[in-house]
């Protein structure tokens, strides 16, 4: 089964509403995975805009 994913921050959802942005569309067409532990150090994380750590894709759609 497909995870759900943030339209807005792309972050990996299992709630209503995403911990990160307050966000509540959400996508199960998604692909690539990153997993962010140290946003502040990351380039990978700066370059997507990700503030906080967690589970993120590269493409919604």
């Amino acid at each position: 089964m497909a995870e759900k994913v943030c339209r807005a921050c792309h972050r990996f959802v299992k709630e209503g509403v995403c911990p990160v942005c307050k966000g509540t569309s959400f996508s199960w067409t998604w692909k690539g995975i990153v997993i962010v532990n140290d946003p502040n150090n990351s380039a990978i994380a700066k370059h997507m805009g990700i503030t906080a750590p967690g589970k993120y894709c590269i493409l919604v759609k």
